[in-house]
């Protein structure tokens, strides 16, 4: 007798693992299903040269501009320089007083830049403008943009005409020349 509810409870234990191990497989099946659906659903667009820009709007951090929102679609029929920095990026530090240089002279001939922060925290990005004396908008995002337009390496620039189009696309830091020729392709008079 005891020899057989020995086995019983043997039994027992085993019908209870397998019943346990399966509930946890269809868990980890049916979460790899909504992952797999999930991207499926997502934008996985990768914005090019000819593609219209996406809009977005995020708030501005310095006060020393006239927009307090930046929202892509309200700069229509400027030219745009859309520039993905953050301020532990070298490359970035070293172009932005070249963007600083070249920001009065084509603004007046209307091209806005728009320099979007990638960094964690917005107390970094007042130190940095501050110590760059930067006059031109820039924007924080907390991945919004950088997830929408597919950032990878930084700094990132997209050149946009006044219609809204993508010109150029640079992945890495500009020398002061490059920058200049590239604005100088998004004139909206030259278009």
């Amino acid at each position: 007798m005891r020899i057989e509810k020995a086995r019983e409870k043997k039994k027992d234990r085993k019908r209870n693992r397998l019943i346990f191990r399966t509930i946890i497989l269809a868990i980890l099946v049916a979460a790899v299903i909504f992952a797999l659906v999930a991207n499926a659903k997502k934008d996985n667009h990768i914005y090019k040269v000819g593609d219209q820009a996406p809009d977005f709007q995020l708030q501005q951090i310095n006060e020393n501009n006239d927009l307090e929102t930046i929202r892509l679609s309200d700069l229509e029929g400027k030219g745009v320089m859309l520039n993905f920095w953050a301020t532990y990026c070298k490359p970035c530090e070293k172009e932005m007083p070249y963007m600083e240089e070249l920001y009065p002279k084509y603004k007046d001939q209307g091209i806005e830049i728009v320099a979007v922060s990638l960094d964690a925290t917005e107390a970094v990005i007042h130190q940095f403008i501050e110590k760059y004396n930067l006059t031109f908008p820039i924007p924080h995002d907390n991945n919004q943009v950088n997830d929408l337009y597919k950032i990878g390496p930084i700094p990132s620039t997209y050149f946009i005409n006044a219609e809204g189009i993508i010109v150029e696309k640079v992945e890495g830091a500009l020398t002061l020349e490059r920058l200049e020729d590239y604005l100088k392709q998004i004139l909206p008079e030259n278009e």
